[in-house]
């Protein structure tokens, strides 16, 4: 049965966008270690089907979802800095989700699931309609060239499938360090109807995403960084 408030489907958008690229990656003792130990209890099988998210934290809190946290470090940032909210990681990367496995024992941090699987399907299949009260998407890979631009995440078609997973006034906020792919994602979430812009344009860094290590770096050298955060409509 389709959800009454699913978007219309995009079939062939879908099957093209993937949240992820293919990537090798070398993992520490740590991280394996943490993977045997911690992954039983934080990591979430995926599933064709809704899950109750709530059931997994064991209470009922607003739920943020992060696409592609990487190695997790501002993940786990922000969920040590706001215990109130559950979030939930979307990585495909191994060594990423051992990562920041190692990083929610380190801080035993509680409201924090992971999944490991394509972003795409679990928005699809396992997130319901109209219940996120956010999404983070922090520096996507901008596929720089012409012809791979195409490629990048933030679509028409997956920008209207996070704003029908949003419930009324949740937020997505995107961050990217590539002004064209800032300028392209400020024109296709502005398309969106069912989102509003926070800001006239790019919005000040939010308090609650942290710099990185990398995003750090590149201020220094003089490089942008622009936030983006749109909000459901009422």
């Amino acid at each position: 049965m389709t959800d009454p408030l699913d978007p219309p489907p995009h079939p062939a958008a879908y099957r093209a966008i993937r949240s992820f690229v293919v990537r090798a990656g070398r993992m520490g003792p740590g991280q394996v270690r943490a993977l045997a130990e911690l992954g039983p209890r934080f990591v979430l099988p995926y599933a064709a089907s809704r899950f109750d998210f709530a059931a997994s934290f064991g209470r009922a809190a607003p739920q943020v979802l992060e696409i592609g946290f990487g190695m997790g470090d501002a993940t786990a940032t922000i969920a040590q800095a706001l215990p109130g909210t559950d979030f939930i990681g979307v990585e495909v990367h191994t060594p990423g989700v051992g990562a920041l496995l190692k990083r929610i024992g380190e801080l035993n941090l509680t409201n924090l699931r992971l999944i490991q699987h394509d972003a795409v399907e679990v928005l699809q299949h396992m997130i319901a309609p109209a219940t996120l009260a956010g999404v983070h998407v922090y520096f996507p890979d901008p596929w720089h060239k012409t012809k791979h631009n195409k490629r990048r995440l933030i679509q028409p078609a997956f920008v209207g499938l996070l704003a029908s997973r949003l419930a009324p006034g949740g937020y997505l906020h995107c961050a990217t360090d590539w002004q064209p792919y800032a300028e392209q994602m400020l024109e296709v979430l502005a398309a969106e109807p069912a989102l509003r812009n926070t800001a006239p344009g790019y919005a000040p860094r939010p308090g609650p995403r942290p710099l990185t290590k990398f995003e750090n770096r590149g201020l220094k050298l003089g490089h942008g960084v622009w936030d983006l955060v749109f909000v459901r409509r009422e």
